[in-house]
């Protein structure tokens, strides 16, 4: 029986990301899947990163996977993944940050095979955060498990996987956001609209640690705010108890 091997899009977003962004772009071209089409959105950056991702035009070409570099102004990180998702042609859409990497090159593959299998339109998984300079080291573990969002629980987006009808269903990453559009995001899709999902309880992710929306406090009450105000717009009931639920749950990570 043949297995359908839709294409996939992955996106980097990127801004001066010189340090980390070729160990993102050797875990995208390491997969054994072959069927991925690779967009960079970089934000103007001004020291290295679009010349490194560059030297990856012609071994993207020669495995047969479609490749694009984007390098322009944009309005933030969310601005930048709309933009990355409105030049998607993919069926399958992963976001992947571009201090971020696969854990092996078995994860596209996997991925795919159990969205096709499960006919499902959203996926997510385990996430590991690791060391800023050594990515072998493990910092803390997100287990994702099965949850609910009322209860604090949400999914992590670096191992999330959404088909683009359902993006074009949902709508994209609201750009007034600074932390928490993914969260916001995943709430309409997830919760609200009750979308197909499917997990994998594996980890698939090395995330590095210190970035805007894992460490410090300010950033911990900007992503208060504005998840108060989805759940706001959403109408949902308890909104500062699901704040403080959700608090608490990551500190468990630390754990």
């Amino acid at each position: 029986m043949k297995v359908d091997k839709p294409l996939i899009s992955l996106i980097t977003v990127s801004y001066n990301s010189e340090k980390t962004i070729k160990d993102t772009i050797e875990s995208v071209f390491n997969q054994t899947y072959k069927n991925i089409e690779y967009i960079i959105v970089d934000g103007l950056s001004n020291d290295n990163t679009v010349s490194i991702a560059k030297n990856y035009e012609k071994r993207f070409a020669e495995r047969g996977s479609a490749y694009k570099i984007l390098s322009e102004k944009d309005k933030g990180l969310y601005d930048a993944m709309n933009k990355g998702i409105n030049q998607a042609q993919g069926k399958i859409i992963g976001i992947l940050n571009s201090d971020d990497i696969y854990i092996n090159n078995l994860v596209i593959e996997k991925v795919v095979n159990k969205m096709v299998s499960e006919n499902a339109d959203c996926f997510y998984a385990d996430l590991l955060f690791v060391d800023e300079n050594n990515t072998n080291r493990i910092v803390r573990k997100w287990k994702s498990g099965k949850g609910d969002f009322r209860f604090g629980w949400n999914p992590p987006h670096p191992t999330t996987f959404i088909t683009k009808a359902t993006y074009q269903k949902f709508g994209l990453y609201k750009v007034e956001y600074k932390i928490s559009s993914d969260y916001d995001i995943l709430y309409k899709i997830i919760h609200k609209g009750k979308t197909k999902t499917v997990y994998l309880p594996e980890y698939i992710v090395k995330m590095r640690s210190g970035g805007r929306s894992t460490s410090g406090l300010k950033s911990n009450i900007i992503a208060s705010k504005e998840i108060y105000q989805t759940l706001k717009e959403n109408t949902q009931k308890y909104k500062l108890p699901i704040i403080l639920i959700r608090l608490f749950v990551k500190l468990k990570q630390f754990v």
